[in-house]
């Protein structure tokens, strides 16, 4: 159920503010990014961006632009590097078939590199992927 905090507010769970805390420990001191990923238009032509954000520990950012230059050759998806500034990035993933399988991908390409230390955040993305309707019993018996 649901519990309140003195001034009314919903007090947030436990294990939510134990997540906060731990993603806001490797952005500070942690090799790490944050790829929160957002869908900017539902409507012909569909549009998604990536907001890429680097924790604190990195001095370079030039793998950001070299796995993206990776992904590009292929990716079957149109897709645009943005960069904000040295620690943010926008990567802006045009309309195909492909879309969410590229964006997927290049995720993955990412959370690689860094040997797993990745933050992902949904954001308005509406793509659930596999794992999330994965069912043991659907596949073996």
């Amino acid at each position: 159920m649901f519990e309140f905090n003195p001034d009314g507010s919903i007090k947030v769970p436990e294990a939510v503010s134990k997540k906060n805390e731990d993603e806001a420990r490797k952005m500070k001191y942690q090799r790490c990014i944050k790829i929160e990923r957002d869908l900017v238009s539902t409507y012909s032509p569909k549009k998604c961006m990536l907001h890429i954000t680097l924790s604190d520990a990195f001095n370079d950012n030039r793998f950001i632009e070299n796995i993206y230059k990776q992904f590009l050759q292929r990716a079957e998806v149109p897709t645009k590097l943005i960069k904000i500034n040295d620690k943010e990035f926008n990567i802006e993933v045009g309309t195909d078939f492909r879309r969410c399988s590229d964006c997927t991908s290049l995720r993955n390409e990412y959370r690689e590199f860094l040997d797993g230390n990745f933050i992902d955040k949904k954001g308005s993305c509406t793509f659930a992927g596999r794992k999330a309707n994965f069912e043991f019993e659907d596949y073996f018996d």
